[in-house]
């Protein structure tokens, strides 16, 4: 069952209103993909946190009338990554992670230390290892 602005976890009580209903879109569109609830409360959390922190006035106004509770599946989202450990690599000029398995890098970074930053995020929230790669390899 989808969250609703009157139904969601208890962790995201003291958000503002538009970071919660923020959380509970990304969540909502986790949960359709077939992530586990105990997954998707960690990163809907913290991604909900880093896209209010840095949201316009627009991505505001957008979010305020945006049905949060009608997503459709994403033939792309592969939950089963969840379980995987993430490769911090250089290619193509950049810092690059990704998930064992995933078919493309989930984020670039020009800086080694903000690709680790990100991977550290990521593996944080499913209790997984970073494998770092060296410039060369």
């Amino acid at each position: 069952m989808p969250w609703t602005m009157e139904d969601y976890p208890q962790s995201w009580k003291n958000f503002d209103e538009l970071e919660r209903k923020k959380a509970i879109d990304i969540g909502n569109a986790m949960l359709k993909d077939g992530y586990k609830e105990e997954n998707i409360i960690p990163i809907a959390t913290k991604q909900a946190e880093s896209w209010y922190k840095d949201a316009s006035d627009s991505e505001l106004k957008e979010l305020k009338n945006k049905k949060i509770t009608n997503h459709k599946q994403d033939d792309s989202a592969n939950p089963k990554l969840n379980q995987k450990d993430v490769h911090v690599y250089y290619e193509d000029e950049e810092w690059k992670v990704k998930s064992d398995g995933a078919k493309q890098a989930s984020d670039t970074f020009p800086k080694k230390e903000d690709a680790m930053k990100r991977a550290r995020n990521i593996t944080d929230n499913r209790e997984t290892e970073i494998i770092e790669h060296k410039k060369d390899e």
